[in-house]
């Protein structure tokens, strides 16, 4: 049995990348008999778990469950701002550390997502080491590089990335982008990397066009299925939002322009003020839509997706747009062409390139949708489904660790 211990998402079943992630893993992996996963879930605060929105989770003990057959348990951040999530990742590894000795588990494999806790990676490889276990990390993307972070943090996430780089038996990339920029910016460390990217559905949802919860949720907007553009993603200054809703507004299509997105009223009260979009009546906020149908669903019906994300490595809201939308107007940077390839249509930042493109869209024919439609689930299905990522995490987990550098290598 392959003991796997995975610190650093908040929770399963949320949407967000190492979220769904996890639960998406632990999903495509729940009849393996020769992995068990120990999935450290957040309690308390922005983020954490509910177990009660989880249908197929049942409780073995205090602050402990089961779901995918995976072992949950969940940890108690004190509310401490931004450093709780250093603390939340410190916590669990200290868990993994404890439960391993307790029940003398051979060869674990402990498994960080983020570089969040650097400056403490030498110390936890060591103990994970002398336990016998391997230390493998995953850095997402340019954490460094996102706008919300004043100099000092951004300082802080550069030097942390270099040390949990610099400590960690495998760094696990899920971008080839990344891997690259790893593998040449710590090249004195000779870091041992990997590509595994995120995964995506290649099914329809289950909702048809009649559905209650579609109707209400076209009634409640006001849009139409085949009628709207679809933005869905943070709202953060590092999508795009401004260049997004600028050019749309600049654009000519009597289309909707649908926003599906988190509550930001800094940024929101910002756009509005230079951008004055309420005056566009095409320009909708549509809030959240955790129900993961319902927004595959959205996502079908839509005439287009765009795609404005700049920051990270392989998106998952990227991957779910090539899976279930047929035109993707995609921000063209190597983190999204590498994923995107010939399925999409690519825009910059200069003025009037993405009104431009919307112009094009809404007049693509039906060949040329039908043929975007097919290299995007074709793209996806041969390398971005969840079924081939579990395949490839399968194989990670359980080669040993003299037959990892012949793997990796591979």
């Amino acid at each position: 049995m392959q003991h796997v211990f995975i610190a650093g998402a908040k929770s399963l079943g949320a949407y967000g990348g190492y979220e769904t992630f996890v639960n998406k893993l632990t999903e495509y992996h729940k009849n393996e008999n020769n992995i068990q996963y120990h999935i450290a879930c957040k309690s308390g605060g922005y983020g954490s778990m509910d177990k009660e929105m989880l249908s197929r989770a049942y409780k073995i003990m205090d602050g402990e469950y089961i779901y995918n057959n995976a072992h949950c348990f969940t940890i108690n951040v004190p509310d401490i701002g931004p450093a709780g999530a250093i603390c939340y990742d410190l916590m669990a590894l200290e868990y993994f550390c404890r439960y391993i000795k307790e029940n003398n588990i051979s060869k674990p494999v402990v498994y960080v997502l983020a570089c969040r806790i650097g400056p403490f990676a030498s110390y936890y490889r060591k103990r994970i080491h002398q336990l016998g276990g391997r230390f493998y990390i995953n850095p997402d993307g340019h954490e460094w590089k996102r706008s919300k972070w004043p100099l000092p943090v951004k300082m802080y996430w550069k030097l942390s990335e270099k040390l949990m780089v610099r400590n960690a038996d495998l760094v696990v990339c899920d971008s080839i982008n990344i891997e690259e920029y790893i593998k040449e910016r710590y090249s004195r460390f000779k870091p041992r990397t990997t590509y595994i990217a995120y995964g995506a559905e290649i099914r329809k949802s289950t909702l048809d066009d009649t559905d209650a919860s579609l109707l209400k949720w076209y009634e409640i907007n006001g849009v139409k299925p085949g009628n709207y553009y679809l933005i869905v993603g943070r709202f953060v200054p590092e999508n795009n939002y401004e260049t997004m809703i600028r050019e749309f507004m600049a654009c000519d299509s009597l289309r909707d322009l649908v926003i599906i997105t988190n509550e930001n009223k800094s940024l929101y009260s910002y756009l509005e003020t230079k951008l004055m979009f309420s005056k566009d009546k095409r320009i909708k906020f549509a809030g959240t839509v955790y129900d993961t149908e319902l927004l595959m669903k959205i996502r079908e019906n839509a005439w287009g997706y765009i795609h404005g994300h700049e920051v990270g490595g392989t998106n998952p809201s990227l991957l779910e747009a090539l899976s279930s939308t047929a035109v993707n107007l995609v921000y063209d940077i190597g983190f999204n062409s590498e994923v995107a390839l010939n399925s999409a249509l690519y825009w910059d930042k200069s003025e009037g390139c993405l009104a431009h493109l919307v112009h094009k869209a809404d007049r693509l024919s039906m060949v040329e949708i039908a043929e975007l439609e097919r290299a995007a689930k074709e793209r996806i299905s041969e390398f971005y489904s969840w079924e081939y990522i579990s395949d490839k995490y399968k194989q990670l987990f359980t080669s040993d660790n003299e037959n990892l550098l012949q793997w990796v290598m591979n």
